[in-house]
């Protein structure tokens, strides 16, 4: 397993990395752009594409060793290939595509180590603020911004009203209905990996998903989220992990700051259907 000494060589340059990317994104942002779709009909910008180029790049001279699964590139590496990766970046160049085209300002760069499965060192990157999150589990999660570099924790124990992640591009009513089980809760609408860092910082307490996401949709947001004392859990309890199937798209998962909540009991007052791994 890749040890912490490595993650703090390799972390400055990999946050460059993700800065730049996030640069090029604005670039196209601050000006008229065409959206193009992509076979399973997302939607596509050139800004997708200028972060892609870059990230690679940067990646494959920083360790040459590792290969980089990209989202805009995922579909070129055969499975064989893939799976054969011990080692590997997982990255979404432009998180929240829909989110930059309605100019909300709610997308992230997001890269991730993940190393025999487990996800050891995230970066997520907010353009327009300039925001920057990083973590790796079991050694912490920070922000850093204008203010400088500031450490993570989740809020625990969380208490009433919880405060519920629910995506504005995805809100769905298997969410909606399990969060009808949950007591008092605020709800709070946010794309992309955002969700994660709000809830690595204490702002907000869960953030379920029913329904698809990839795998580069959720390492580095694990990463920052488990560094700071929270948990990303399939139904069944268990942690995500990567590379290890022959899809790339994740099942359902609960996001966590405070893992002691009664997360199951929820789960089982939810249809079977929207409980499904």
């Amino acid at each position: 397993m890749t040890d912490y000494a490595t993650i703090q060589a390799l972390r400055e340059d990999v946050l460059a990395i993700a800065q730049d990317a996030a640069a090029s994104i604005l670039e196209v942002y601050e000006r008229d752009f065409d959206v193009t779709r992509k076979d399973d009909a997302s939607p596509l910008t050139e800004a997708d594409l200028a972060a892609h180029h870059g990230i690679v790049a940067g990646l494959s001279q920083l360790t040459p060793d590792i290969p980089v699964l990209s989202e805009e590139s995922a579909h070129t590496v055969p499975l064989a290939t893939r799976r054969g990766w011990s080692r590997l970046w997982v990255v979404d160049p432009l998180d929240g595509t829909r989110e930059f085209i309605k100019r909300n300002g709610e997308f992230t760069v997001n890269i991730a180590l993940v190393d025999h499965g487990v996800v050891v060192f995230g970066v997520i990157q907010a353009p327009v603020t300039g925001v920057l999150w990083h973590g790796a589990p079991g050694h912490g999660a920070f922000r850093r911004d204008a203010n400088g570099e500031h450490p993570l924790h989740v809020r625990r124990p969380a208490a009433p009203p919880l405060r519920v992640a629910a995506s504005r591009s995805h809100r769905d009513p298997r969410t909606e209905a399990l969060m009808a089980h949950m007591g008092r809760v605020d709800t709070i609408g946010l794309g992309s990996s955002l969700k994660f860092c709000r809830l690595a910082e204490g702002g907000m307490d869960v953030y379920p998903r029913f329904g698809p996401t990839s795998e580069w949709d959720t390492a580095a947001g694990q990463a920052i989220l488990e560094g700071a004392g929270g948990a990303l859990l399939d139904p069944r309890g268990r942690p995500f992990r990567y590379n290890q199937r022959d899809t790339l798209l994740n099942g359902d998962f609960i996001a966590l700051g405070d893992a002691a909540l009664p997360w199951r009991d929820w789960l089982q007052s939810v249809p079977p259907a929207a409980a499904s791994a």
